[in-house]
C-alpha cells in the first residue's frame, strides 16, 4: 500500500519540469508518496488477459488526447492571448478530427505534432508564462504519445474505436469548486492525480506485458512523472493559501475510484467486477 500524503504539498520535495538521470525507483518514489493507494492486484490480473489489450490501448490513446485537451483548455482559458488561442486550436484539430470524426492518417498526425508558432501570454495573468512553459511541453509530449500508441495498435491489427469514457476523470472534475481561482487550483490538482496514476500503472503493467509494450510503457515514466510534478507545482504557486486540504480531498476520492468495484474496465478504472 502506498503511503498517504502527509503535511503540506511542499513536503513532496518535487523538482518540477526537470529531467534527471535517476533510477525508476527514485523517479516513482514521489508518485507513491502522493497516491493514497496502489493499483489493486485484481485490476492487474484483469489487465494481463490477452482479450483486454485492445481496450487498454484504445483507452490509452484517447487518454493521451484528453490530456492534451485539458492542458490546452488551461492555456486558452487562463494564459494565452486570442491569436495564440486560435493557434492552439489549429494545433489540436487534426488529432480531434482523427479521434472523433475518423478523418486523417498517422502520417498526417506526425506532421501536425509540432507547434510552429509562438504562444503569447496574457498580460493580466501573473502566471501565464509559467503555465505556457509547462503546458505546451505537456501537449507536445501527449500528442507524440498519441501517435506512438496508434502505431502500436496498427502494427498489432487493433482497430481504433471511439470508446466511452470511464468514471475516473469525470468524477474528479465534477468535484472541483466552481469559483475562481479555486476551480483552476482544483483542476491542476486533479491533473496531478491523473498523471501520477498513469505513471504508476505504466510501471506496474511493464512487469507483465510483452517486451515491446514493456519498453514503451517504461519510456513514458519520466514524462508522466514530470507532468504530475508540473501540475502540482502550478497549483502550489497559483494558490494564495495552503492546498494540502484539497490534495487530501482529491487523494481520498481518487483512491476510492481506484479501489472500489467498477463494472467498466479501462486504463484508469477501479476493481473489476467479476462476470457471471
Amino acid at each position: 500500500m502506498a503511503t498517504a500524503l502527509s503535511g503540506s504539498a511542499a513536503e513532496l520535495s518535487i523538482q518540477p519540469a526537470t529531467e534527471t538521470y535517476m533510477s525508476f525507483t527514485e523517479l516513482l518514489q514521489p508518485i507513491y508518496q502522493f497516491l493514497q493507494c496502489e493499483t489493486p492486484d485484481n485490476w492487474l490480473a484483469e489487465a494481463q488477459k490477452p482479450e483486454r489489450l485492445a481496450v487498454l490501448l484504445q483507452d490509452h490513446l484517447i487518454c493521451e488526447l484528453k490530456a492534451a485537451q485539458t492542458a490546452m483548455y488551461l492555456l486558452r482559458r487562463y494564459a494565452c492571448d486570442k491569436e495564440s488561442s486560435i493557434t492552439l486550436l489549429n494545433w489540436l484539430k487534426p488529432f480531434e478530427d482523427f479521434a472523433y470524426r475518423f478523418d486523417g492518417t498517422i502520417e498526417g498526425l506526425k506532421q501536425a505534432e509540432k507547434l510552429n508558432k509562438s504562444i503569447i501570454g496574457r498580460s493580466d495573468f501573473a502566471f501565464s508564462d509559467r503555465i505556457i512553459d509547462r503546458m505546451v511541453l505537456l501537449i507536445r509530449e501527449e500528442l507524440h504519445h498519441f501517435c506512438q500508441v496508434l502505431e502500436i495498435m496498427q502494427a498489432r491489427g487493433i482497430p481504433y474505436e471511439n470508446i466511452s469514457a470511464s468514471r475516473y476523470a469525470k468524477t474528479l472534475i465534477q468535484n472541483c469548486k466552481t469559483h475562481e481561482p479555486q476551480i483552476l487550483i482544483d483542476k491542476l490538482i486533479c491533473g496531478a492525480y491523473i498523471e501520477a496514476r498513469s505513471c504508476e500503472r505504466f510501471a506496474k503493467l511493464a512487469e507483465f506485458v510483452d517486451p515491446e509494450l514493456a519498453s514503451f510503457y517504461t519510456s513514458l515514466l519520466r514524462s508522466e512523472a514530470r507532468h504530475f510534478a508540473d501540475y502540482l507545482e502550478l497549483a502550489q504557486v497559483i494558490s494564495k493559501t495552503d492546498i494540502s486540504e484539497r490534495i487530501h480531498f482529491f487523494g481520498r476520492l481518487e483512491a476510492e475510484l481506484i479501489s472500489t468495484p467498477d463494472p467498466d474496465f479501462k486504463f484508469h478504472s477501479g476493481c473489476p467486477v467479476p462476470t457471471i
